[in-house]
């Protein structure tokens, strides 16, 4: 009886977990769809966002270096963040990426690229506490003043920055930066439906970034962002 009892206990336990196992997945890509729908009417083509008007800022969102060479993702997007500001989309790039290390730099090859490509220097902003994509849109909107914005990155990934810039306030548009395919989409697309996850609690937290500090108004000169190397 005692056996019975202690097998019908287990069983249970068992199904409570399948249950709340079941539960989770539901929730997230019940998340992961809300994100994508409520995102997906704000991207728009190079030839749209170049007709926006008073746009304060193009975002460029970093994504990973080679030493002082940007990864094929990070070129893509950079090609592309170029070629609006180019077509007078803004007349400001913010490169916004990870520089928390002496031996890390993601914003300074950003930069270097752009001004290789003929971008004014001063036209360049750099944030270098750009650690996440919530931590570059809140400091877009609190460090560097911006209210409109064109966000350039990978499609996959453009959702999340748009619904996370537009619950913080942020007036944007995305441009998809994918001319050709990458390695590993499967894993990077897991990854992403739980990052969009994340985002959408953090958004409703709002916790504050790892780093604020003195406003750097995106008006002004790209310049006041440089470092010393």
């Amino acid at each position: 009886m005692l056996k019975t009892t202690r097998k019908k206990r287990i069983l249970q336990v068992f199904m409570i977990f399948i249950l709340l196992g079941l539960l989770g997945v539901v929730v997230v890509f019940s998340i992961n769809g809300y994100i994508k729908a409520s995102s997906k009417k704000k991207i728009i083509s190079l030839e749209e966002a170049s007709n926006l008007d008073n746009v304060d800022c193009i975002l460029v969102l970093g994504a990973g270096v080679w030493g002082d060479r940007p990864t094929h993702m990070l070129e893509d997007r950079l090609d592309f963040g170029i070629a609006l500001y180019e077509m007078g989309a803004a007349n400001r790039l913010l490169m916004s990426g990870d520089h928390g290390r002496k031996n890390y730099d993601e914003v300074n090859v950003m930069k270097d690229y752009a001004v290789n490509e003929g971008v004014l220097s001063s036209d360049v902003f750099m944030d270098h506490a750009g650690f996440s994509t919530y931590e570059s849109l809140y400091r877009a909107r609190d460090i560097f003043e911006a209210k409109r914005i064109i966000i350039v990155t990978q499609e996959y990934h453009l959702y999340r920055a748009l619904y996370v810039a537009d619950k913080l306030g942020l007036e944007a548009y995305g441009v998809a930066s994918n001319p050709r395919s990458y390695v590993g989409p499967s894993s990077r697309e897991l990854r992403e439906v739980l990052a969009r996850v994340k985002d959408f609690l953090y958004v409703i937290i709002k916790p504050q970034p790892t780093y604020l500090g003195d406003s750097i108004p995106v008006s002004g000169d790209g310049d006041v962002t440089n470092d010393n190397r």
